[in-house]
């Protein structure tokens, strides 16, 4: 299966390349060709803010595998100027082959904390933050949950609870959860990870990291705690296992058989498509040790130009001004990690609200899976999404946890030195 998407993203790039060649300098001028990972609504937003270029531009949906994508486009000799990455892992891949071009941003450009450290090779800047995703947070319907947990163990009793009375038939299944996309169980590790062991995060990306340390072990000894509750998703684990992201989603607004799911401020895509009312769902921080605490994960997409496109430096360059999402931000769905645009400017006030609290939070930290090397990053049935998934089906079925976590820490060290990231 895995190869068969591979080819057929291998034929998808020589046909856009191809094409590039036929159609790029009609018109007079050549368009700056950006590839994207992005479809529907993103797609058609982020030709409207590229719409607003002062120079022709092509965006080309490379699909899911935009990785499979530019490599083929790289041996035909028919790169784009312009990529728009789902993880800063690539851009330090691509820019350790020299595919990459320097880059300067607009004057005043900035992101929060450390993630442009991120896209810096070799004391160079390689790639600039486009898009930003908030990754802390649970979804809820306030006639379904008046009152939220403010804390772990809270959420924890609170799952308990109403574990036990879906079992009696009583009312929903505490948390939906979409373990078919091994992505969100590392959304989950990643949120605990940063809460269990702030200074072990960011070390876990790097060559040395321990993947067998107390910091992994604590963080899915906490996990298996929540998983493991009878009656915590609806129709069980394994239809968890065979549930995906959107589905997810619908279980709390629109079916109502959950209570509660955790995800990214994308989830409101879904909600917009499938709440059952206009009393759309509320939110709250994945909740910490601490009450009121609780950890900040981010997600992104990163620009980059390729070698030998002046061109596309420029739109990159462009990209990073505070005015060039405007189309965007007025139509809502859009988070911009440049912590210049005005709050003002977002007409989405959910984006508005969970913009401020990126700036504000005291360590955002860039999702992990997106920053491990190679195959161990993870994709569908591989890395460690594949291992989340093995991890989440032994806590639900009964495994003990200490039996768990040690198969899930063998088989993550495994990964990590196969890729050459840790042990």
């Amino acid at each position: 299966m895995r190869g068969g998407l591979r080819r057929r993203t291998l034929l998808r790039a020589a046909v856009a390349g191809t094409a590039t060649a036929a159609t790029g300098c009609s018109g007079g001028e050549r368009a700056v060709q950006v590839a994207v990972v992005w479809s529907g609504t993103e797609l058609e937003r982020f030709r409207e803010v590229v719409a607003g270029y002062p120079a022709p531009v092509q965006v080309v949906s490379a699909g899911n595998d935009i990785d499979a994508f530019l490599r083929a486009r790289h041996l035909a000799g028919t790169s784009p100027d312009v990529a728009i990455l789902p993880r800063p892992g690539l851009v330090t891949e691509y820019a350790e082959r020299g595919w990459l071009s320097p880059l300067t941003p607009a004057a005043g450009y900035a992101v929060p904390g450390d993630l442009g450290d991120l896209l810096t090779v070799g004391g160079q800047r390689v790639g600039v933050w486009v898009k930003a995703a908030h990754k802390s947070l649970f979804w809820h319907l306030p006639s379904v949950l008046a009152q939220p947990p403010t804390s772990w163990d809270e959420l924890v009793a609170l799952t308990r609870r109403l574990g036990a009375r879906a079992r009696r038939g009583l009312g929903p299944a505490p948390l939906a959860i979409g373990a078919a996309d091994g992505w969100v169980l590392t959304d989950w590790f990643e949120n605990v990870l940063a809460d269990v062991a702030p200074d072990g995060y960011d070390a876990l990306a790097g060559p040395d990291a321990d993947w067998q340390g107390a910091p992994v072990r604590d963080t899915l000894d906490r996990l298996a705690e929540i998983w493991s509750v009878d009656g915590a998703f609806p129709g069980g684990a394994r239809r968890a296992l065979l549930t995906q992201y959107e589905e997810s989603v619908i279980q709390v607004v629109r079916a109502r058989r959950a209570a509660m799911v955790f995800e990214g401020d994308f989830v409101d895509d879904v909600v917009h498509r499938f709440q059952r009312d206009s009393a759309g769902p509320s939110t709250f921080r994945f909740p910490g040790a601490q009450p009121g605490g609780g950890p900040l994960i981010v997600g992104g997409d990163v620009a980059v130009a390729f070698a030998g496109a002046d061109a596309g430096v420029e739109l990159v360059r462009w990209l990073t001004d505070a005015a060039a999402f405007r189309p965007w931000l007025r139509a809502g769905g859009y988070l911009s990690p440049n912590i210049t645009v005005p709050l003002d400017g977002y007409a989405d006030p959910v984006r508005r609200r969970l913009a401020a609290e990126m700036r504000t939070a005291d360590t955002p930290r860039f999702d992990l899976s997106d920053r491990l090397p190679g195959p161990f990053t993870g994709s569908d049935g591989v890395g460690i999404w594949r291992m989340m998934q093995d991890f989440f089906a032994d806590v639900t079925s009964g495994v003990p946890a200490a039996e768990a976590v040690r198969r899930a820490t063998g088989q993550l060290a495994a990964a990590a030195r196969s890729a050459g990231g840790g042990r």
